[in-house]
């Protein structure tokens, strides 16, 4: 049991900084779909299992393309706004359905536009995980004591879902680990 305490603590340490880039630290250029795929990648394969779930593929942006999710690319390139969506319908499909998603996206933009809406779920999403990779550690949870309006509600408990999805996923893995190797009780 100590030794499963101490590697959820090192995957916790691991992940209390997590950033998700924000609007103004995209490329400033315009990108191809393979770049952006491993543009995402590298951004969210702390946080998702690609074994598990597959990040993304160019057949899941064209079909984001098609549900309207993203606006379609100029002469096949993509900017800032094309990964933005990317980042965050990435993150949100997991536990969200794609329906969700698109109007979550949608009635977000259009309370605080699109740039600030991205922003905000990075923001939230980083503390999310930042609250996680505490408990994970043993340290006190500590809530925020800020009130949050009813525009921001759906974001604030997504990101949570999210985050608890994620330690849920890593506290099974070392479980079945441990079982495996009849640690788990002390034998």
């Amino acid at each position: 049991m100590q030794k499963m305490q101490v590697e959820i603590s090192e995957w916790a340490e691991s992940l209390i900084a997590f950033h998700l880039p924000r609007w103004d630290e995209f490329p400033d250029i315009e990108l191809y779909m393979d770049q952006v795929i491993t543009l995402i990648d590298k951004y969210l394969s702390p946080v998702i299992q690609s074994e598990k779930h597959p990040l993304l593929t160019a057949s899941m942006v064209n079909n984001y393309v098609k549900k309207d999710m993203i606006p379609a690319p100029d002469n096949k390139r993509y900017n800032r706004k094309h990964v933005a969506f990317l980042v965050a319908i990435t993150l949100l499909k997991q536990v969200l359905t794609i329906q969700e998603i698109k109007d979550g996206i949608l009635f977000q933009g259009k309370v605080i536009g699109i740039r600030n809406a991205y922003n905000l779920f990075c923001e939230e999403q980083e503390n999310a995980v930042r609250q996680i990779c505490l408990q994970a550690m043993g340290e006190p949870d500590t809530p925020a004591n800020a009130s949050i309006t009813v525009e921001y509600l759906a974001v604030k408990a997504t990101t949570s879902s999210f985050a608890n999805k994620l330690l849920a996923e890593k506290m099974i893995e070392l479980e079945s680990k441990y079982l495996e190797k009849g640690e788990k009780n002390g034998k």
